[in-house]
């Protein structure tokens, strides 16, 4: 099982995240009380949809061989409220030279990366209090 510690700094409510050897500051902007050093979870959330989008398309295509020069991926998103889910607006871009064949595998790639099925599946939470 893969793991993440978010330890909060300061009394504040930015927070540093460890992931293997790397940590990320994460806070609230200053309109929600935070000193805005870093981006929000929500925020987080859609880096993640964004790059795991396109590192998903590029190894795919290193794989096939194919030379699909730079891509960018841009994940615009709109928070869930009450009865209502997430929604996330995924735009993928790759070079207008690609052919349509190429192109369209990409799309149905992209789909398939690994948090792209994490958000559209079923999650589940196990959740333990520890006391310190």
């Amino acid at each position: 099982m893969r793991k993440a510690t978010a330890r909060r700094d300061n009394g504040s409510y930015r927070h540093t995240v460890s992931v293997r050897s790397h940590e990320v500051t994460v806070d609230e902007p200053e309109d929600q009380g935070g000193a805005d050093t870093g981006p929000d979870p929500q925020e987080m959330l859609a880096v993640s949809l964004a790059s795991c989008v396109a590192i998903t398309v590029e190894m795919y295509a290193k794989r096939k061989g194919w030379n699909i020069g730079d891509v960018e991926c841009e994940v615009e998103y709109e928070p869930a409220q009450r009865g209502s889910p997430t929604k996330f607006n995924l735009i993928l871009r790759l070079p207008k030279e690609l052919p349509e064949d190429q192109r369209d595998r990409l799309m149905q790639i992209a789909a398939k990366c690994p948090v792209h099925r994490t958000l559209e599946g079923e999650v589940m939470f196990e959740e333990t209090l520890e006391l310190s």
